[in-house]
C-alpha cells in the first residue's frame, strides 16, 4: 500500500510551529548576542601576554568546541543539578549555545584582531585615548564589520542548533513536530513542513545578512 499524503493535521498545528519557530529564533539571538561578549572577552584573553589567562582561554575553547553540543546540553540539564546548580530547561539551554557560541566567536574575533593593522592601536593611543577607549572607539567595531561574514554564518548555524533543544523539553520548531507526529503519524508532512520552516528562516537570515553587510561595507 502506498503512502498518501495528508497535510490537514499539520496544518491544523500549525501555529504551534509557529510558535516554536519564534522561540527558535529567540534562543538563537540570545545566545549570539550574550556569546557575542563571552567570545569577545576570549578573544582579548587568547591575545593576553600573561599565559595564565591566555591559558585559561584556549582550555575553554578546546574543551567547548571538541565537544559535542548535545552532551553539553545533556551535561547542563541534567548533570548541574547534581552540583547545586539548577537552571529552567530554556535558561539551561541559553547558557549551553550561549558557551558553546562563545567559544567558536573567540576564534573568529581573534582573527579579525589579529588582522587589525598595528597602528590603529598607536593612531589611537596619539590622540589622547587610553587603551579601552581605543579597543571600544576604534579597534573592536572595525574587528566587527570585518568579521561580519563569519558572524552572520555562526547565527544561522546556532539557528539550526536549537533544534537540538527538544533533547530537554524545550518547545521549540523541533519539539513542536514531534509531538504533532506522535499524536498524528504524519510523519513525511510532519518533517516536510518543518524543514521547510528552517530552510525558510535560514534564507531570509542569510538575506538580510548580506543586506546588513552591504549597508557596512567600506566604499573603495
Amino acid at each position: 500500500m502506498g503512502y498518501t499524503l495528508n497535510f490537514s493535521a499539520v496544518w491544523r498545528n500549525f501555529d504551534h510551529l509557529l510558535e516554536g519557530l519564534g522561540l527558535s529564533l529567540i534562543l538563537a539571538v540570545a545566545s549570539i548576542l550574550i556569546g557575542c561578549l563571552v567570545g569577545l572577552v576570549t578573544a582579548f584573553m587568547l591575545q593576553s601576554r600573561n599565559r595564565a589567562i591566555s591559558g585559561v582561554a584556549r582550555v575553554y575553547v578546546t574543551a567547548i568546541r571538541n565537544t559535542p553540543i548535545l552532551v553539553l546540553i545533556l551535561f547542563t540539564y541534567f548533570a548541574l543539578p547534581q552540583l547545586g546548580v539548577r537552571l529552567g530547561k530554556i535558561e539551561s539551554f541559553v547558557f549551553t549555545l550561549t558557551l558553546y557560541a562563545g567559544a567558536y566567536l573567540a576564534e573568529i574575533f581573534r582573527s579579525g584582531l589579529v588582522s587589525m593593522p598595528r597602528g590603529l592601536r598607536e593612531a589611537g593611543l596619539a590622540i589622547g585615548l587610553t587603551e579601552f577607549q581605543t579597543r571600544t572607539s576604534i579597534i573592536i567595531p572595525i574587528m566587527f564589520r570585518n568579521v561580519l561574514p563569519s558572524l552572520g554564518s555562526t547565527l544561522i548555524s546556532l539557528f539550526k542548533d536549537t533544534s537540538l533543544a527538544a533533547a530537554i523539553a524545550v518547545p521549540e520548531l523541533t519539539f513542536y513536530a514531534r509531538k504533532i507526529n506522535n499524536e498524528t503519524f504524519r510523519v513525511v508532512e510532519t518533517w516536510i513542513v518543518a524543514s521547510c520552516l528552517y530552510v525558510a528562516t535560514c534564507t531570509v537570515l542569510a538575506a538580510l545578512l548580506r543586506i546588513v553587510e552591504r549597508r557596512l561595507a567600506i566604499v573603495r
